[in-house]
């Protein structure tokens, strides 16, 4: 293929006659193809190679004089990918049936015989459209996911965390994320208001940072003269999110007599500020946020089951760092590249000594406590490469897996699997080539076992 006609896939040429199949190859000699015969094979390539455009022949083997076959073989290629841009090659008069194949998705129909320049640029065009539509659908996806840009994770569960914030950011509904000090729930509170609606600002408060005495004022404002100091009118932090979203941040902290003054806003979606007597409506969303155990404290008394469940309409529980895959690697990855680059040191890497400790690590402080010890990493590092002495971690331990005796062989084959593709993942920084070399295996495996286990 030319490098002057980059194309995303191989294409794939479905023709059962072998003379056509030559012809059809050299006259399309400038793409990479690959060839199948009938509707296995063609099934078969298409899941190995995914190709963005096929030509295919409605005479297909077992019956070459039926277009049964053929329709076969169009239907499952759609179903596997409906973006697929499937050329149909019919005879001369055979114009019913290239429509009912237009009407069930085909891209294009061309008569038999073709002519090559005729074929070659439907298929450049097939290509270009193919192009085209991917890039809008990536610059969709980039819109809906600009919210949570700044979250990165291989975990399954931390996916579906994701996928869940995006489900109910465009509703009113109160979040409670819980989860670990440093596991990134800020981060999520933050990407629930980017992906909502709302125009109004994020406005964040710490719950257990400030002093009792000062936080009914922060979170509800003042009234000029409510107490001595009170020289002006001052909007709290409630008043200042009006028609955006609020972020109470360890909310488990809040003192139990402002409990009652939070559950009542909540319920009536109005504030007084403190030395006033005039209700101010307010259109919030409301996302709490702690590293305590809620229903914990509701049992011994030191927080308000109602206020739980006001609280409570969608509850996140955020897996810690040590639980989520892969993740470690792949986020140290990450920081050295931001620390590195701000140093200019764009060549730094890991030795394989400090990915093995990165992965055996418990981390107590979660992706916080990442980010703190890659970021010392990268100033204390002399040269190019991080070595242990240069990164404040204990050398790895290998820990044996108790769970798999009390598995079945499939999972826990599964379960090993996933685990090493997605640690040679994050090892090789995203690069499928890599990861197959880390693993023994071959790209199309690899591709092959991704889809398997659903590895994104």
């Amino acid at each position: 293929m030319s490098s002057e006609h980059p194309m995303p896939s191989p294409l794939l040429i479905v023709e059962d006659d072998l003379a056509l199949q030559k012809q059809l190859k050299w006259s399309l000699d400038r793409f990479d193809s690959v060839v199948a015969d009938d509707v296995a094979s063609a099934v078969l390539q298409f899941r190995r190679f995914n190709p963005a455009v096929v030509t295919m022949d409605l005479g297909l083997p077992p019956d070459r004089d039926s277009v049964s076959e053929g329709f076969r073989c169009l239907e499952k290629l759609l179903e596997l990918d409906p973006a697929v841009k499937v050329i149909v090659l019919t005879g001369q008069n055979d114009q019913s049936n290239a429509l009912r194949a237009i009407g069930m998705g085909a891209y294009d129909f061309l008569a038999k015989p073709v002519e090559p320049e005729v074929l070659s640029l439907t298929v450049e065009r097939a290509y270009r459209l193919y192009e085209l539509q991917q890039e809008n659908r990536r610059l969709q996806a980039l819109q809906q996911s600009e919210a949570l840009g700044g979250l990165v994770t291989r975990d399954a569960g931390m996916q579906r965390i994701c996928r869940t914030i995006e489900k109910v950011a465009s509703s009113d509904a109160t979040v409670l994320l819980l989860g670990e000090s440093g596991t990134g729930k800020e981060l999520l509170a933050q990407g629930i208001h980017d992906a909502s609606k709302r125009k109004g600002r994020f406005v964040a408060i710490n719950c257990a940072a400030i002093p009792e005495n000062l936080l009914e004022s922060e979170l509800f404002g003042y009234e000029k003269g409510a107490f001595t100091g009170a020289s002006k009118t001052t909007v709290g932090k409630i008043e200042t999110a009006h028609g955006g979203t609020l972020m109470l941040d360890e909310i488990g902290d809040l003192p139990m007599s402002l409990q009652a003054k939070l559950l009542r806003f909540l319920q009536e979606r109005t504030i007084e500020r403190v030395g006033g007597r005039q209700e101010i409506p307010i259109d919030v969303r409301v996302v709490g946020a702690t590293h305590q155990n809620l229903k914990g404290q509701i049992a011994e008394g030191q927080f308000r089951e109602d206020l739980y469940y006001r609280l409570a309409e969608i509850v996140l529980e955020i897996p810690p760092l040590r639980d989520r895959c892969g993740d470690a690697v792949l986020l140290a990855n990450v920081f050295l590249k931001k620390y590195a680059g701000d140093k200019r040191k764009t060549g730094m890497s890991f030795s394989e000594e400090v990915l093995r400790a990165i992965e055996s690590y418990h981390w107590p402080g979660n992706v916080r406590e990442l980010q703190n010890i890659i970021r010392r990493a990268s100033i204390m590092a002399d040269g190019d490469r991080i070595a242990m002495q240069d990164i404040d971690l204990p050398a790895p331990v290998a820990e044996a897996d108790e769970d798999v005796g009390a598995l079945s062989l499939k999972t826990a084959r599964e379960r090993a699997e996933r685990d090493a593709i997605v640690t040679a993942l994050a090892r090789a920084n995203g690069n499928i080539g890599k990861a197959a070399q880390l693993l023994g295996i071959s790209r199309p495996t690899l591709y092959d076992l991704m889809a398997k286990l659903q590895i994104t």
